[in-house]
């Protein structure tokens, strides 16, 4: 197995020194799962970190049919279980492998007997969990819904607002009816007021190049606004998705509690 990572692209262990990298790279077991097997099931107690070699692994939380909601798809380089490193509880969601996959798995007692001996790789990685923990706390405090529109407006500069109300003026009747009376006063004013001396006389080669000036900047002009609202709109989607798993994990969570309360008040009486 190669020295050098899979260790070396896992956060948790950044602060570890390349000797440290390569004797615990040397402990990681490989396991194999065919496509649409169970890795470990939610409630179970681990005691295993994986990485990702080779295949898909699907982490969710389960449930009967549709009412199973998928967390996240991971593929080769990505880990999970890490918790199980830590501590002796059960697993929080379940995975599964959703095409052939090869699997290197870090045990706990590998780790524990490893620390004992290397108590400056230890304090590497616990300082590794509190910046990890910080930026959660970070994550969790903040809201997951949020107004993008406010958040842009915020930090748009003077040539962001001028791009978009150039493009919202040129989508409107103000400036079709603008622009034409314009037009109308400029034939005008060169024909028929000063037949002497006309400022721009016909064909208006004047205005035709005023005209090709304000075509040529109005387009980078919408462009940029154009640009920028689609950026606006994958974050709203974004957003929106945060919410909606948010809201998902929060109902199934409500609903797993109602059917151990229901088990349970059955239990009382019986």
């Amino acid at each position: 197995m190669n020295t050098d990572p899979p260790l070396r692209s896992i956060p948790l262990f950044e602060g570890l020194s390349q000797e440290d990298l390569e004797v615990l790279s040397g402990s990681l077991q490989r396991h194999s799962f065919p496509a649409g097997a169970m890795i470990f099931n939610m409630g179970d107690v681990g005691d295993t970190m994986y990485i990702v070699e080779s295949g898909d692994v699907n982490i969710h939380l389960p449930g009967d049919g549709s009412r199973r909601l998928s967390l996240k798809d991971l593929g080769s380089g990505e880990y999970f279980g890490e918790l199980a490193l830590f501590d002796e509880k059960p697993r929080s969601a379940s995975a599964l492998a959703t095409t052939d996959t090869v699997l290197c798995g870090l045990q706990r007692e590998t780790l524990e007997h490893y620390l004992q001996h290397r108590p400056r790789a230890a304090m590497a990685i616990l300082r590794t969990m509190g910046e990890r923990l910080r930026e959660t706390n970070t994550l969790l405090s903040a809201r997951a819904a949020r107004n993008v529109d406010e958040e842009f407006d915020k930090n748009l500069s003077w040539s962001d607002r001028l791009a978009d109300v150039v493009a919202e003026l040129n989508g409107s009747w103000k400036f079709i009816l603008l622009l034409l009376a314009i037009t109308v006063f400029w034939c005008l004013a060169n024909t028929r007021l000063f037949l002497g001396s006309p400022l721009d006389p016909y064909p208006f080669q004047f205005f035709n190049l005023a005209l090709a000036i304000l075509v040529g900047l109005q387009g980078p002009l919408i462009v940029m606004s154009q640009n920028r609202q689609s950026v606006k709109d994958r974050a709203r989607a974004e957003t929106d998705f945060k919410v909606n798993l948010k809201n998902e994990v929060n109902i199934e969570t409500l609903l797993r509690e109602l059917s151990e309360f229901r088990a349970e008040v059955r239990n009382r009486e019986t």
